[in-house]
């Protein structure tokens, strides 16, 4: 019978990453995920990597950062062994406001400079005079492709992976982890790791304080042609390599549900229209919802639990691409008993009792 160093639970971008830099360490690691590899959290996500935006809590701002910093060299080394492009972005991200709220970095916009970025979203703003916009320097990643990425150099790696099999429980003998239940088969393994995001507490014996956030967004096509990404207070536009905008998003606390709801999208639609007008002659190429990994203090849930071996990663919430080059960085340092590159102390599970 097969056996493995690790057992990752989730095949979301998380989970690969960490998957991956644990077979670089030369451990045997089985990846299992409940349904399609990469099509939760991660498939439904924008791919804004925004390390100082004003989402980002403030104890969260180091790993941030330090994260930010590890992704030109994350991003190479996924292209270099998957073949697969993930079209990172680095434009930066204009940013809108009528409250004038931006990071102490950002770069304040004149009316002129704004035309001269982004010509019709200029003329909007100039028009309406209802907002003020800043320039940081952000990039951008479509999620979609990362994740396609990562699986194909976790293939590569030889990362084992087994879908469509829900685990129900980490399996115990005495007080450490031993291996994981599915719905079909038990496998075997000295260290378990809950990457399972909005489905991590659903796993026994913890019971972690993770929650579904929906997030419900939309993709059009033949739009106007838009370079930065774009940040108002209700709505986001991202623009992809292959002429999509994606546009989002809403925080709904709707339990398991991602069905699409047609009157949130058309506010979502109209929302990014008061921005650009030429998105109404846009042909509208795909409406979804995601289930975002929501803790109580919007903070992830990282390192080992009272169950020796047993790991979790998890509750990354809206910053699951963000944070997953460092997030496995740090995992590998802590599974195998090194001094975690960047201090994880404040996100164990502990903190809620």
């Amino acid at each position: 019978m097969k056996t493995w160093d690790v057992i990752i639970i989730g095949a979301g971008i998380i989970g690969l990453s960490l998957a991956i830099s644990l077979r670089k360490q030369g451990l045997r690691v089985l990846v299992v995920e409940r349904g399609e590899p990469g099509r939760e959290a991660s498939y439904a996500a924008a791919g804004m990597l925004a390390p100082t935006g004003v989402e980002i809590p403030a104890a969260l701002t180091n790993l941030a950062a330090a994260s930010a910093c590890l992704y030109p060299e994350f991003v190479h080394e996924l292209e270099d062994e998957s073949g697969v492009e993930v079209d990172w972005r680095e434009h930066g991200t204009i940013l809108l406001s009528s409250e004038s709220g931006f990071p102490e970095r950002a770069q304040r916009l004149s009316p002129e400079e704004l035309c001269s970025l982004e010509p019709e979203l200029g003329r909007t703003c100039v028009s309406t005079g209802g907002c003020t916009a800043a320039l940081v320097d952000e990039s951008s990643v479509d999620p979609r492709l990362l994740v396609k990425s990562a699986l194909q150099a976790a293939r590569h790696r030889d990362v084992d992976i087994s879908s469509g099999s829900e685990v129900e429980a980490v399996l115990t003998s005495g007080e450490r982890a031993v291996g994981v239940r599915t719905e079909r088969a038990s496998y075997t393994a000295a260290t378990i790791v809950n990457c399972a995001g909005a489905w991590t507490a659903t796993i026994a014996p913890h019971q972690f304080p993770v929650r579904p956030v929906k997030g419900q967004m939309l993709a059009v096509v033949q739009g106007p042609a838009v370079r930065h990404v774009i940040r108002a207070d209700n709505v986001y536009v991202v623009p992809r390599k292959d002429g999509r905008l994606v546009i989002g998003s809403t925080l709904e606390n709707a339990g398991y549900d991602k069905q699409v709801d047609s009157s949130t999208i058309k506010v979502l639609f109209h929302s990014a229209i008061e921005l650009l007008p030429g998105l109404e002659r846009c042909k509208q190429h795909e409406v979804w919802a995601g289930l975002r990994p929501g803790t109580p203090d919007n903070l992830p849930i990282m390192g080992e639990t009272s169950i020796r071996g047993y790991f979790v990663a998890s509750g990354h919430y809206r910053d699951g691409i963000l944070l997953s080059p460092i997030t496995a960085q740090v995992m590998t340092s802590v599974i195998l008993g090194r001094e975690p590159e960047v201090d994880i102390s404040s996100f164990a599970a502990s903190r809620f009792g």
